[in-house]
């Protein structure tokens, strides 16, 4: 990482340019850029860095402002469109040695002006501009003197981003779809989307949505509701019978295997079809979508919209064959042997053990896991459920499990779970939901044995819980309290404390593929390329058992990264990679930030059943948002976009 001589980011100053000492300091700016050359400084919304002290800040300023002013201001409001501009014009000048002292008072002038602005972008835009005449006045003077030319960087690279979009691990425009919602422009919101997406109407339900905790809004009421506003766009599609209207290139001649038709598999088969390759996908599975097929329940995710989703894939002209699995059907080797290229996206079906007493000696009653339970039953294979169960654990795999178990005929669905609802990773709604369906929680519990009589799991040993200080996951870590075990009745067992990636299919030779100590795949770089050439990896099976938007992002990057090992030779990233990445590491969310504005639009919530009744079948819970009232939500959207750039040098 590299060390800083200047900073004023986030009202933070250090100032080592007389001592000509530099430090580190938090915010993690790499010293290099791709191979183009040493980062000299960073603009963006907060501030400046400078890391090298010849990086002309002036010439940089000018340079920032004219592409905020060329390819970002939006000129619908009159402060950003004039204020930008006269910006812009007023640091040329001064570059080109024609300024005036005064320039500098209209300069800061602006940036008060700005403040005035319809969104965030030219607002944000202006701090570092005001920054730069404020801490490096004497190099704006020695222009405005002529002692001084410019001595522009060797190449300056910049990109868009807000909050949300930088907190989505797939970097969709968001305020971009929402802006075209408010406008009606329900097929243009959707054509966004897609442009880092290709499955919306599965991320339009199931996503964690990590945006809305990073949407401004929040500050002053509620967030908006960023993930059912892509299930707008995307059941505006489908309900009105259109087809998206996106067409592969000319052919390439390349061919690729894609091993998983989950979310990571599907983005990479999709993009990669889109730049003219042949490309192939192989599942185990009867059917696509991976864990959200056979993981998520019908009541959150139905079938055939994911059905759907991989049918406009397969338009492309991307084979889908299901039954096929990697390690027993074919193997690895003959897949490299037959592809000019390999993407493993085997997800994470391994379940983890609970460490209790028993669980390894094959007693009826007792489940493989979560989701092996939750698979069985989407495929209707022979499993049966009784009436008293029990599910450990407190993710989302956990509160699908109990719910999914009413629907099956129990008539008592428990969560055992070691910490406290408020501990819980799974989503609060689920969990709220859960409660309605009338399942019941046992919460600051933890299985120690299994119960059993005649081979069969009859009940549980559990032991309560009190939270002490924190983990590592920044939860409190719960302690057993001595002598306070005792027995819950029941009939199964289900453990459902997370999931590992299957890679057997790597044990039949050395393929050059490094595994973590979780037993996931080793990629390089951020290029999603393992250590053997032509073979890359993304989604549960590169980082553990994740999220559907976290593996659409490995996707849709490998894709990328794949295009360039085909049609030249090199896995590299390329510039949006690159400033993906340094703006992903200084995070564009202030959760502390004052506003200034007044909130009380509060949040338009999609129509919904109620009730425990509900329980009795697998019918969608959350019904599609009508348009206008979509809309409505779409306006309180704060369009909060920022721009950064980097200075590289030679």
């Amino acid at each position: 990482m590299a060390e800083v001589m200047f900073s004023s980011w986030g009202d933070e100053i250090i100032d080592n340019r007389k001592s000509g000492q530099a430090q580190d300091m938090p915010v993690k700016l790499p010293s290099s850029y791709l191979n183009e050359g040493r980062v000299g400084a960073f603009m963006g919304w907060d501030g400046i860095i400078l890391t090298d002290k010849d990086t002309d800040v002036v010439a940089m300023a000018a340079e920032y402002m004219k592409r905020v002013q060329d390819k970002y201001c939006c000129a619908k409001c009159t402060p950003g469109k004039r204020g930008t501009r006269v910006m812009t014009d007023t640091l040329a000048r001064i570059v080109e040695g024609h300024g005036e002292e005064a320039d500098l008072d209209t300069l800061t002038g602006l940036g008060d002006l700005l403040d005035n602005c319809k969104c965030t972008l030219c607002m944000t835009a202006a701090r570092p501009i005001v920054d730069s005449v404020k801490y490096f006045r004497d190099d704006y003077l020695a222009y405005i003197r002529g002692e001084r030319k410019a001595k522009p960087a060797k190449v300056y690279r910049d990109k868009l981003t807000a909050p949300c979009m930088d907190r989505c691990p797939a970097h969709i425009d968001i305020p971009a779809y929402i802006e075209s919602i408010k406008e009606y422009r329900f097929d243009q919101s959707l054509d966004e989307i897609r442009d880092r997406m290709p499955i919306p109407a599965v991320c339009g339900r199931v996503c964690p949505h990590p945006c809305e905790d990073a949407c401004r809004r929040a500050l002053i009421d509620d967030p908006v509701s960023i993930m059912v506003l892509k299930r707008v766009a995307s059941d505006h599609e489908w309900m009105h019978h259109k087809q998206p209207p996106r067409i592969a290139k000319e052919p390439t001649g390349k061919k690729i295997i894609v091993v998983g038709a989950g979310p990571a598999g599907l983005t990479c088969a999709y993009y990669l079809a889109l730049e003219g390759h042949k490309v192939k996908i192989i599942d185990m599975l009867s059917e696509p979508g991976g864990t959200v097929a056979v993981g998520i329940p019908d009541y959150r995710m139905p079938r055939p919209l994911l059905q759907r989703e991989a049918d406009i894939i397969a338009a492309l002209g991307v084979e889908i064959e299901y039954g096929v699995k990697l390690g027993r059907d074919v193997s690895l080797r003959e897949l490299k042997e037959n592809y000019d290229a390999v993407f493993l996206g085997t997800g994470a079906f391994k379940s983890k053990p609970m460490g209790v007493e028993g669980e390894d000696m094959g007693y009826d009653g007792f489940s493989e896991g979560g989701i092996h339970y939750l698979r069985k039953v989407s495929l209707g294979e022979d499993i049966e459920t009784p009436p008293r169960v029990i599910v450990v654990g407190g993710g989302n795999t956990a509160i699908d499990c109990v719910r999914v178990a009413l629907r099956e005929g129990c008539t008592d669905s428990i969560l055992v779970y070691r910490r406290t609802r408020k501990e819980m990773p799974a989503e609060y709604y689920e969990v709220d939901d859960a409660e309605e369906e009338n399942v019941q929680f046992e919460f600051l519990r933890n299985p120690t044995k299994l119960i059993t009589e005649n081979n069969r799991v009859v009940g549980v040993e559990v032991i309560k819980m009190e939270l002490g200080e924190p983990d590592d996951s920044g939860r409190r870590r719960p302690v057993e309290v001595p002598g306070s075990e005792y027995i819950i009745p029941c009939d199964l067992v289900i453990p459902a404390i997370g999931q590992d990636p299957d890679l057997s299919y790597l044990e039949e030779g050395d393929y050059g593929i490094k595994q973590t100590r979780w037993n996931s795949i080793v990629t390089n770089d951020g290029t999603m390329m393992t250590d053997n050439e032509g073979v890359f990896a993304g989604g549960d099976c590169e980082y553990g058992a994740m999220t559907v938007v976290l593996a659409v992002g490995h996707g849709k990057r490998a894709a990328k990264v794949m295009h360039r090992y085909l049609t030249e030779g090199k896995v590299y990233l390329d510039e949006e990679d690159a400033m993906e990445d340094i703006v992903n590491n200084f995070g564009a969310f202030d959760k502390n930030e004052n506003l200034g504005i007044i909130g009380g639009l509060h949040r338009e919530h999609q129509p919904k059943i109620d009730g425990a009744e509900r329980a009795q079948n697998y019918e969608e819970i959350e019904l599609a948002m009508p348009e206008s009232q979509a809309v409505r939500e779409a306006e309180r959207c704060l369009r909060c976009y920022r721009v950064a750039m980097v200075a590289v040098n030679d």
